[in-house]
């Protein structure tokens, strides 16, 4: 099981909070700007896209876990 944890520690560590910074700079919240990039990903370089594709993947886990406490 903490295998399957492990992958967020490798794909956020690098870079923390780059895709953030991008958000902001285009003044969006992560959220807003993770489905900005999907949704256009030709306007965007290969590597945001990844970071919005990722992005959007840990806010699922994110609302996963919460819903999961409240049950």
């Amino acid at each position: 099981m903490s295998d399957k944890k492990n992958w967020i520690k490798g794909a956020t560590s690098e870079h923390r909070g780059a895709f953030s910074r991008k958000a902001e700079e285009q003044g969006m919240s992560s959220a807003e700007y993770a489905a900005e990039v999907t949704a256009n990903p030709e306007k965007h370089d290969p590597k945001t896209v990844k970071q919005a594709n990722l992005a959007k993947t840990l806010m699922k886990l994110r609302k996963k876990k919460e819903n999961k406490g409240k049950g």
